[in-house]
């Protein structure tokens, strides 16, 4: 199961495809795989071919300068309207001037910086982060309307190898105040997993309820009968400056950024299998602190302090940086992130 969100007014994405970028064969696979979403879409073929020069130049860099490269091609959808999103990620040198790297001509011969310059002219919007020695992340969105707006959530899932379907998915839902986030891990992975966590959204999506709290409980009831997940679910709310937590099972929640790191904390159990009734617990949000969730298919070892000036990054950015580095055991991955504040 993939991302879902509220189809009305926010962001739906689907991962469609997870690809190894690694041999000369990687920028033909991508360019078709990605012209033929963009006519699925309905596209203009104008808009079209500048998806597929972008999609190649991303993937012939990941093949000439990266290590490890990979590519997450996601459908979009906001509303009646429909998207595209190229994601490219690498373990490999990094670039030390990004910002240089997307003006036009601007590029080295052993940069993974060559081609930039037409990601920033051909795309709906775009964001990339980099650490010499670490790698890079970049996302490059393409909307119908042309739409530059990005989300203040964004998430990622990744099934493990081997599996179609991805048992991790996460939704997001507006409130009166500010947001509700869910991370769902149904248990263990394949389709049995990804059936507990779509129910787990379904419920969550069709729910009036503010109180992450409550929600378990429904889930708890709707779940039963299936596999079962680890569910957690925030509630954002910046202009009051507060958040709301409650969690069942090892889904991990954190606040990064402000004056220190803080723990999000959930109760054993499995949703669907008549756990104890959680507790919601409230905390301050400084605008500037980035809510993280995910599943325990990542470890929970990594520290933003290694990664200086991510958290100015978008939330896809931030989420995929995360997962490449942290999702290093065998397991469905997902993760969701929440940036409110000026970046």
């Amino acid at each position: 199961m993939t991302v879902s969100a509220e189809p009305l007014d926010l962001v739906v994405a689907d991962d469609v495809a997870w690809l190894r970028v690694d041999d000369e064969s990687s920028p033909g696979a991508v360019r078709r795989q990605v012209t033929e979403l963009s006519r699925r879409l309905r596209f203009q073929e104008s808009r079209t071919g500048e998806i597929a020069i972008v999609a190649s130049e991303l993937a012939t860099n990941l093949v000439k300068y990266a290590e490890d490269g990979r590519m997450v091609l996601r459908l979009l959808r906001r509303g009646v309207t429909g998207g595209l999103q190229i994601v490219s990620m690498d373990s490999g040198p990094g670039i030390r001037n990004l910002p240089a790297m997307f003006g036009d001509g601007e590029s080295t011969t052993s940069s993974l910086g060559i081609g930039l310059g037409a990601v920033r002219r051909l795309t709906s919007s775009h964001d990339a982060y980099s650490l010499p020695g670490s790698g890079t992340v970049l996302v490059a969105t393409f909307w119908e309307d042309g739409s530059g707006e990005v989300e203040p959530f964004a998430g990622i899932t990744r099934p493990v190898e081997g599996e179609e379907e991805c048992g991790d998915a996460y939704a997001v839902r507006r409130t009166d105040n500010g947001y509700l986030l869910m991370v769902c891990d149904g248990l263990g992975h394949g389709p049995l997993a990804a059936h507990a966590s779509g129910e787990a959204v379904r419920i969550f999506r069709h729910s009036s309820d503010d109180s992450p709290a409550t929600l378990l409980t429904r889930l708890d009831a709707g779940l039963s009968g299936s596999r079962g997940a680890a569910i957690a679910i925030a509630h954002v709310e910046p202009l009051c400056g507060r958040l709301t937590y409650a969690g069942v099972g090892n889904v991990a929640g954190r606040m990064e950024g402000g004056e220190r790191r803080r723990g999000l904390v959930s109760v054993p159990g499995i949703v669907g299998h008549k756990t104890r009734s959680p507790r919601d617990t409230v905390h301050d949000l400084d605008p500037s602190v980035a809510v993280v969730m995910h599943s325990d298919g990542l470890t929970e070892r990594w520290d933003m302090a290694d990664y200086p000036e991510l958290l100015q990054s978008s939330p896809l950015v931030m989420a995929t940086t995360i997962l490449r580095d942290a999702a290093v055991r065998r397991d469905d991955a997902g993760v969701l992130v929440f940036r409110g504040g000026d970046r």
